[in-house]
């Protein structure tokens, strides 16, 4: 094996890992707002088969994608329901605790490490609203 075909495959390697990297830094907003408590609020039932896409993102640390597919018809309460369901599915449970609150809402509390931050990055469902607010 001589130098050259050694290094051709390491350069494209690091050229891979360096684009991956810039897309993730552009995707990730330089203004987040962090807490140790979020509350998700849910409005209004579902009017069609959707899907609800989160980022929590811990401070200084990647972003946790959490995605809820929510089936047409679905009440508020039910909406909050698999909120919840798919935020304690996706998150470490020794980090973070997901609960129900007045049965519309979700809350996500951090048990350790940094504060985060909890966007709504899209929504494909009809009627039903989402308020993601600090505590």
């Amino acid at each position: 094996m001589n130098f050259e075909s050694f290094l051709r495959p390491a350069l494209l390697l690091a050229a891979a890992l360096l684009a991956g990297h810039g897309a993730v830094a552009q995707d990730a907003p330089a203004d987040l707002k962090y807490s140790n408590k979020w509350r998700i609020e849910v409005k209004e039932g579902a009017n069609n088969d959707g899907v609800a896409r989160f980022r929590v993102t811990p401070r200084g640390e990647a972003p946790i994608e959490v995605n809820v597919t929510i089936k047409d018809g679905r009440s508020e309460n039910g909406v909050a329901s698999d909120v919840q369901k798919a935020f304690r599915a996706a998150l470490d449970k020794k980090r973070f605790k997901v609960e129900g609150d007045d049965f519309e809402d979700v809350l996500v509390k951090k048990k350790s490490g940094p504060d985060f931050s909890i966007q709504l990055i899209e929504s494909t469902l009809k009627g039903t609203h989402f308020d993601i607010e600090r505590e």
